[in-house]
């Protein structure tokens, strides 16, 4: 008997026990992890720390299989943890701690199962407008359209809260829907005036749509920010460093929150202690696929973390002398 990748998705340690022997005889432990769209940063630290698990990471009697998939995004990725579906995601700090008090998006509809694994690197908020849109301040959206993600995304629930800060609406704009690099396509076509793009720097979707075309990333400043960020504390100043991007020649203040590896509580302490170690053991291989994965450190793994840490986790960061 063989058994799907799909079939091992939030197996615990005691349903894996149950399995048949010729399951296990395999040796062959599966291990997802929910990223993002393809033009985010999710997607390609997924993919390589996929590699990095199944390539170094150690269990007994049995080899850890890894694999990226690509995902919506952080309200979708703590939904899947929720149901027990994928053995771990990425996704903003705001977004768990929202789905674990059940608040905000997760309304009346506690995660209270989602687990930390540890702390990413800081996602950066960026408006990202063409240079001749005419839109040089957040104030000048109104009566523009701007991408926000799917309805119920951290996109969405960002740009409405940005709007409300701002003394807007989401009647004062026109909501477009699209993922990452279908907003930058119809950026490109003129089909968009703005998108909202909240990811690690570069993203590759800006910077393809800097390559071709003059762009501007507006800056996220001054009282209305500080306004925001009474209500949501996660959101921290930031700045987007001068020749991020091709024609961006000066540094925007803008915001940022910390991106969350995350798990389930029924996802076993042996395997995610493996995967912890494998994360914070290679970060400067992550590194070298891409700027954000030398933000990761194992000293900062725990910043912006209040959900439950997993304990397999927690035996690793007992290890390392870490503590909340």
């Amino acid at each position: 008997m063989s058994f799907s990748r799909r079939q091992f998705l939030g197996t615990s340690t005691a349903a894996l026990a149950l399995m048949s022997t010729s399951a296990l005889a395999a040796g062959r432990t599966f291990f997802g992890i929910a990223t993002g769209g393809t033009g985010g940063t999710y997607y390609p630290l997924g993919g390589m720390l996929a590699q990095l698990i199944s390539n170094t990471a150690e269990l007994p009697d049995t080899k850890l299989s890894a694999t990226a998939e690509t995902g919506n995004a952080s309200v979708a990725n703590a939904q899947l943890l929720g149901r027990g579906e994928i053995e771990s995601a990425f996704a903003a700090a705001d977004i768990l701690d929202a789905a674990y008090k059940g608040v905000n998006q997760f309304d009346g509809a506690a995660l209270d199962n989602i687990r930390a694994i540890g702390a990413l690197y800081p996602e950066t908020v960026q408006l990202v407008v063409r240079a001749d849109s005419g839109i040089e301040t957040f104030e000048d959206i109104k009566g523009k359209s701007v991408s926000s993600g799917s309805p119920g995304s951290g996109q969405w629930q960002l740009l409405g809260d940005l709007l409300e800060a701002h003394g807007l609406t989401r009647e004062d704009v026109s909501e477009d829907y699209s993922s990452f690099a279908q907003s930058v396509d119809k950026i490109k076509d003129g089909n968009l005036d703005a998108s909202l793009i909240t990811a690690g720097l570069p993203t590759s979707s800006v910077t393809d749509l800097a390559n071709g075309h003059d762009i501007r990333i507006v800056p996220l400043n001054g009282p209305a920010i500080a306004k925001l960020q009474e209500t949501q504390p996660y959101y921290a100043n930031s700045v987007i460093p001068a020749e991020s991007y091709k024609g961006v020649d000066s540094d925007v203040e803008t915001l940022a929150v910390r991106a969350i590896w995350a798990t389930h509580a029924d996802v076993s302490d042996d395997i995610i202690y493996a995967v912890t170690k494998a994360l914070y053991e290679n970060t400067e291989t992550l590194g070298k696929v891409h700027p954000m994965g030398k933000q990761i450190s194992v000293e900062k793994a725990l910043e912006s973390v209040s959900i439950p840490v997993h304990p397999g986790a927690e035996k690793y960061y007992a290890e390392k002398g870490i503590s909340k």
